[in-house]
């Protein structure tokens, strides 16, 4: 190192010289002598290049020429790799080039923002420095005029900058649509293509931006026409690409129709091209990307893609990739492709997750695709975590379908590794696979009994104790499905799981979700005589109180509805009635919904009290008196009279019953 460094350092020192003219000679032998040249750009960082270069830069006693030839430089290690970037980043390169952008010198400038440029889209750059001072933003929108270059590489830093909506707002703010827009028309390709990717992030999940856009109009043309414009065949990929991205995001943000012609017959066929086999890796995972989000909450949408070009068959490809290595001339593009490969199949999931969201004939031809469910199977244990969520959610998507639960689900076991991801992933893939649980779990579904065996039950409790709201709500969700028609012991082990406290916690949650699913468990559990009579003998006074609770609590409607239909169920036990029989406050509970303004609830206290005077069980005689003297007889005569044909008939059959 110690050589290659030596026949470096004539380059640095001469920088250092008296002479003005022998200091840009030097820098310009510099520039030359480090394009291309890795290793080069990488001794003269070491030997200390970049602090003078800086200092050169900023001096202003340095000629224009001499500070843009350092710029150049500059730009030119940054090139190089990501250790030189840290370093320049180091030297606080940023400020001194945002410094250098005030300069009259639009040539200056210009090599200044080839610099930025060249750093800001490099993956160690934290986006954050180009937000430190509001002024940069305004200066760099007033620049935009100046020339094409200047145009080409604002564009490119907002568009590397802007992630996630404070960046977009900043953005937005300060005037980005209305300077952008216009260079959609401009004569130069680089220029357009910039500002089509700006407006492809800025409009990304971002409702006010797309508003925006749709009613822009450059030319006398709006700015969907243009982008339909840049969709057409004819113009190169990756504008047919990023065009679809805008229009896409517009369309999810409501600005434009799902059922309009530019989504239809523009953006969606050309975004399902874009998953064909001739496309390059990285335009075949954004194509299905982009069209998973295009298509993921529209039913329509989702038929129509399903029967374009037979993209079913198509994404199938996405698992056998590179295909023929031979068809592969270029070693470094295959290289290349082997190791991004997992992309492609992240995205097939995804898009396979989108297609089968909502249409069971769409869930069918996706599970009877070739090797479909071992390939789901796979992608749950892979090393990727992108590839095993997007497994997960495609899992997910398919196991809304009750024929697919019974069929191909089974005959998988996809419960095995489904449980395996549940053991310790992080929660966004927790949540999905949380949900295909409880999709799972249900009464119809085969795995019910082996998911049992292998310890959901205490896995569940624990997520119903999770800090993230969808995980308590699918924790308690599921095991709501697991009580559902089960066994006295499954039902016994899910109260000890869950623990009196836990379930008390769950009832006070702030979230009405989880509070609902909290009462369709205990509904669930307390269904069938002697299993109710089990559970009231060793929760009674837990549940009683839970029950109370509620019913004082300020709830809506279907809450305590759902309460009421508890009650009515531990009415309907043998002995646990009498927990209800000697509670007088729970009586005048009753009473009070009887006479309630809302129907649903009149109703549910009456199967309370139709289940506690049945005539053919023993001790309904004093029950019937007790309830009786409490003025129920009263009111059933006057809901007999009920112009609510159900009220009504219950009411006349609750009487029937003191009569017979």
């Amino acid at each position: 190192l110690q050589e290659v460094t030596a026949s470096s350092r004539h380059y640095v020192d001469r920088l250092f010289d008296l002479d003005p003219q022998k200091v840009l000679q030097g820098v310009i032998d510099m520039k030359n002598a480090v394009i291309g040249n890795n290793k080069q750009k990488a001794n003269l960082i070491v030997l200390g290049a970049v602090p003078r270069l800086l200092y050169l830069l900023q001096q202003e006693t340095s000629s224009t020429e001499l500070r843009t030839e350092c710029a150049v430089v500059l730009g030119s290690l940054a090139m190089g790799t990501e250790n030189n970037v840290k370093s320049l980043l180091d030297c606080h390169i940023i400020p001194a080039l945002l410094q250098g952008l005030l300069s009259p010198d639009l040539k200056f400038i210009e090599a200044c923002l080839r610099c930025l440029r060249t750093i800001f889209i490099s993956p160690v750059t934290p986006e954050d420095l180009l937000y430190t001072d509001d002024t940069v933003i305004s200066h760099l929108m007033a620049l935009l005029s100046r020339s094409r270059y200047t145009q080409e590489y604002i564009c490119q830093i907002f568009s590397h900058c802007c992630k996630g909506p404070d960046h977009q707002t900043v953005l937005f703010n300060h005037g980005a649509v209305q300077n952008i827009a216009h260079l959609l028309v401009s004569t130069s390709y680089k220029v357009r293509m910039q500002a089509l990717k700006c407006f492809s992030v800025l409009a990304f999940e971002n409702p006010q931006v797309s508003m925006t856009l749709v009613n822009v109009s450059v030319d006398g043309e709006l700015l969907p026409q243009i982008f339909v414009k840049m969709l057409q065949r004819d113009k190169p990929i990756e504008m047919q690409l990023t065009s679809a991205k805008c229009l896409t995001s517009m369309c999810r943000a409501g600005a434009i129709r799902t059922d309009d012609p530019c989504i239809v017959l523009k953006t969606l066929p050309c975004l399902v091209r874009m998953c064909s086999k001739d496309r390059l890796l990285e335009e075949r995972v954004e194509g299905a990307e982009t069209l998973a989000y295009l298509i993921e909450t529209d039913v329509e949408l989702q038929r129509m893609a399903s029967i374009t070009d037979h993209l079913i068959v198509m994404l199938a490809d996405y698992f056998k990739y590179p295909s023929s290595v031979s068809a592969i001339t270029d070693i470094k593009r295959l290289d290349h492709d082997l190791k991004h490969a997992h992309e492609l199949r992240q995205a097939a999931f995804k898009l396979y997750a989108s297609l089968g969201a909502n249409d069971e004939d769409i869930r069918k031809k996706i599970i009877e695709t070739e090797n479909m469910m071992d390939r789901i199977v796979n992608g749950l244990s892979e090393s990727s975590i992108k590839v095993r969520l997007a497994a997960v959610r495609c899992l997910h998507s398919l196991s809304r379908s009750v024929q697919q639960l019974r069929t191909s689900f089974q005959d998988h076991a996809v419960w095995k590794p489904l449980m395996k991801v549940l053991q310790n992933a992080p929660n966004e893939i927790l949540v999905v696979a949380s949900s295909t649980l409880c999709n799972l779990l249900l009464e119809f579904s085969p795995s019910k009994e082996p998911i049992l065996e292998s310890g959901a039950i205490e896995l569940l409790c624990s997520l119903t104790q999770s800090e993230n709201l969808a995980l308590r709500v699918n924790g308690i969700w599921a095991l709501m499905n697991m009580a559902f028609q089960a066994e006295q012991k499954i039902k016994s082990d899910i109260l000890r799981g869950l623990s009196t406290e836990q379930l008390f916690q769950l009832l006070s949650d702030s979230d009405v979700n989880v509070l609902m699913k909290t009462l369709g468990l205990l509904r669930n559990l307390l269904s069938t005589r002697p299993h109710i009579d089990h559970i009231m003998s060793t929760h009674g006074k837990q549940i009683m109180q839970a029950v109370t609770l509620i019913l004082e609590g300020e709830h809506n409607i279907e809450v305590k509805e759902q309460t009421l239909c508890i009650l009515a169920n531990i009415a309907d036990g043998t002995t646990a009635k009498e927990l209800i029989m000697t509670n007088d406050d729970i009586l005048q509970k009753i009473k009070y919904y009887m006479s309630h303004s809302n129907a649903k609830l009149q109703l549910a206290a009456m199967f309370c009290i139709s289940n506690l005077i049945w005539n053919e069980e023993e001790g309904s005689q004093e029950r019937q008196d007790k309830l009786r003297d409490m003025g129920i007889v009263d009111i059933l005569h006057k809901l007999s009279q009920s112009s609510d044909p159900n009220l009504c008939d219950k009411a006349k059959t609750a009487l029937q019953q003191y009569l017979a």
